[in-house]
């Protein structure tokens, strides 16, 4: 059995608790997951054995043991949310060929539990269930059913449960997504909505070199950009300098 969930950026979010309130779009780059029924489960990625914590976790709760091959679009561990679409697919697919009968927000939930425990995320999973534009400021998570272009860059990783696991880290977080939230519109253009999650990034501390150097020559050309949370990519719109283009995708994970 398959099933597909899109990618997801983040561009601001203060934690609370084992989630987090933020902004985020789903992406038409994923991961698709195919399970099957074996007597150890076992994951690849691309054709590679690998570990893959919160796969592996989330199979657990759900009581099986599959073979799992996961085809990623996405690079892995570069803001991405690729272990969260990864175990998203994984678990609607494994739902459907054990006949488990779980609802789809009891295989969410598996999904953003079995991140959390990995610390691997934090709310990826639900972007990627729902798909489009997605925000929560406090009040719910909501979404709009966006399509825009977006074109990104990216290099390196930064590995989400080094940032999640040091308090201080987490505090600059929480108070610039604080801040940056109370700032948010869900009306706003997408290069006010980059401007603003720059700023976020900033104040963050998690900003490198290289990223500055690349979201500085987006916005010479034009254009806004900011960096993916949390790694090594920039993502923006307009001027030419990012040379990828991806889309925010409005339709949430499903099976193939």
């Amino acid at each position: 059995m398959r099933a597909h969930a899109p990618g997801s950026v983040t561009v601001m979010f203060a934690p609370v608790g084992d989630t987090s309130l933020g902004v985020s779009f789903a992406i038409s780059d994923g991961v698709t997951a195919t399970v099957k029924a074996a007597d150890a489960t076992a994951v690849s990625l691309d054709g590679e054995r690998t570990s893959f914590e919160p796969v592996e976790i989330a199979l657990g709760r759900l009581g099986v043991t599959a073979d799992v091959a996961l085809e990623s679009a996405v690079p892995v561990g570069r803001g991405f949310g690729a272990s969260g679409a990864a175990t998203l697919g994984t678990v609607l697919a494994a739902n459907e060929a054990f006949g488990l009968g779980r609802s789809r927000e009891e295989l969410v939930e598996v999904a953003a539990r079995a991140e959390v425990e990995a610390g691997t995320g934090l709310s990826d999973v639900y972007v990627q269930e729902m798909g489009g534009f997605a925000y929560d400021t406090g009040e719910g998570r909501q979404r709009v059913a966006r399509e825009d272009e977006l074109r990104y860059a990216s290099w390196g990783g930064i590995a989400t449960g080094d940032v999640l696991g040091d308090p201080a880290a987490v505090d600059r977080v929480r108070d610039a997504g604080n801040d940056a939230l109370a700032a948010f519109d869900p009306g706003m253009d997408l290069p006010a909505l980059f401007d603003l999650a720059w700023d976020f990034a900033e104040a963050t501390d998690l900003v490198t070199e290289g990223v500055t150097d690349r979201v500085e020559g987006v916005q010479a050309g034009g254009g806004a950009a900011t960096m993916a949370m949390v790694g090594e990519t920039v993502v923006g719109v307009g001027g030419d300098t990012l040379p990828e283009r991806t889309r925010i995708e409005p339709e949430g994970a499903h099976l193939l």
